[in-house]
């Protein structure tokens, strides 16, 4: 039995973007995915964005959410790394 796939879009900034060459991404995803593996995935092909692993917070549509919130089809997902001043 074939698992079902969800896509979620990742608004990506400061550290996140730079290592990524990119302000957002698609991606597919298993049901059922918490909203972390998104950040394990992004450190798996950027590993130097490791240093950011703890310090990240998540959000999903607008609103910050723990990081074993799971994802839903369709969901827009911030990563947040720390960001200097404020």
């Amino acid at each position: 039995m074939s698992q079902s796939t969800i896509a979620v879009t990742v608004k990506l900034f400061a550290a996140y973007q730079e290592a990524c060459g990119v302000s957002e991404l698609v991606l597919d995803l298993s049901d059922g995915t918490p909203v972390k593996a998104v950040c394990d995935r992004l450190i798996a092909e950027h590993p130097e964005l490791s240093k950011w692993r703890a310090l990240t917070r998540f959000g999903i549509n607008f609103q910050f959410v723990e990081p074993d919130t799971i994802l839903q089809n369709g969901d827009e997902v911030v990563l947040i790394p720390p960001v200097n001043g404020g």
